[in-house]
């Protein structure tokens, strides 16, 4: 028997829930990509898409996922040969390394593991140690997508400076941005990289890439942005069909202007205190049930390092992987998987998952989960603590 039928809930870190209201407006035949309403829309995205990301810089659009960010990102930013600096929290960070290392571009790694923060001494040492400063820029995650770290970015800037060292800091918001709180020129980030499908509602597609001045200046003759990655005439295109180096993506672009109106109309600082608030939530509802089996616990185990996008847990294998499948199949709530924490050919990748609160999502959208997912430990017989729901209610009042 299952009581899975009806609208099903995809409660993973990305693609995430898509609003009634962005599908309505990317229904639509092709528009007129020459002249008219179109080209007046998309000059109007751009100081929307500044102002979300806190910047007076400049920004560029691609036709791509986030893993399409990171190369635009790459390929503006270095010339074959030069250095980056990649601090990695999780399989993000390690991706995006592997992503510059596999385009031609020296990378040293400071992995400070899976479940915890950025040692912002170890990264000044780092720094101070390159005397001829051959690292070019220092590439982060803000929230890593599967281990749900989330880094001081005003920190990191901070101790680059104490440092003395000119390199520029390049910032991965892929899974933060539209959910956590990022503040790109006071926190002193120069190069930005980001995607539609998360915090930003969209169907996977677009990616972004904010950039200073400085960082323009200081990349400008990087021989590994060819026609299609280079930003500058995307950012500042002297036709329309510069934005994208060919056609543009009309539908997602309709799509796009509509979540950054919702985002508008709720107000960037309340869509952040949502955000905290339904993250809260989960990691009350994580506490309870830890409480009676240590085998339940958050990823992240100080909520200051945590993202408010996604939550990633461990209940130990097999469990996590039966509590997924039930929820899906049972339920129709959907879950993430524990990505990148153990090979998927280890049995101990069982014992992990991902829960995705992100976007379009609200109280009832996150106490329904938890709900969903408390009774599959029970349907399941996992052991766990009592008080779940009833924490998470308390955030959620607590919040509202």
């Amino acid at each position: 028997m299952t009581l899975a039928a009806g609208r099903p809930y995809l409660a993973i870190p990305g693609p995430s829930v898509i609003p009634d209201r962005v599908l309505r407006a990317m229904h639509r035949g092709s528009p007129n990509i020459y002249e008219g309403p179109l080209i007046d829309m998309v000059a109007g995205l751009m100081p929307d898409l500044r102002q979300l990301a806190g910047t007076t810089g400049h920004v560029a659009i691609y036709i791509g996922n986030g893993h399409a960010g990171w190369e635009a990102a790459n390929a503006n930013l270095f010339s074959r040969g030069e250095k980056a600096l990649v601090l990695a929290t999780g399989q993000f960070g390690l991706s995006w390394a592997n992503s510059a290392r596999s385009m031609g571009v020296e990378v040293e790694v400071l992995d400070f593991g899976k479940s915890s923060p950025v040692d912002m001494g170890r990264v000044e040492a780092a720094l101070r140690a390159d005397a001829r400063h051959e690292i070019k820029a220092v590439l982060t995650t803000h929230v890593d997508t599967a281990s749900s770290i989330k880094t001081d970015i005003a920190a990191l800037r901070a101790a680059m400076d104490a440092a003395g060292h000119p390199a520029l800091l390049a910032v991965d918001c892929i899974a933060s941005l539209g959910c956590d709180e990022f503040r790109m020129d006071d926190w002193g980030a120069d190069v930005m990289v980001s995607a539609c499908q998360k915090g930003l509602m969209t169907p996977p597609g677009l990616a972004f890439v904010w950039f200073s001045e400085s960082a323009r200046l200081r990349c400008g003759r990087s021989d590994l942005a060819t026609p299609y990655w280079a930003w500058g005439p995307r950012a500042e295109p002297e036709e329309f069909w510069q934005y994208w180096d060919g056609t543009a993506p009309t539908s997602h672009l309709y799509g796009l202007r509509e979540a950054l109106d919702m985002i508008r109309e709720e107000g960037l600082p309340q869509v952040w205190h949502r955000h905290r608030t339904l993250a809260g939530a989960v990691w009350a509802a994580f506490d309870a049930w830890g409480a009676g089996n240590p085998a339940i616990a958050l990823n992240v185990a100080d909520p200051a390092h945590r993202g408010c996008s996604v939550t990633a847990a461990r209940f130990g294998a097999p469990h996590a992987t039966r509590l997924r499948e039930w929820c899906e199949t049972k339920a129709g709530v959907t879950l993430g998987i524990g990505l990148g924490m153990a090979p998927s050919t280890d049995p101990a990748y069982h014992g992990f998952l991902r829960v995705g609160h992100m976007g379009h999502v609200n109280a009832h959208m996150t106490l329904g989960a938890l709900a969903v997912m408390e009774a599959g430990l029970v349907a399941l017989d996992i052991p766990h603590g009592p008080g779940a729901l009833s924490a998470a209610a308390r955030m959620v009042a607590e919040g509202a």
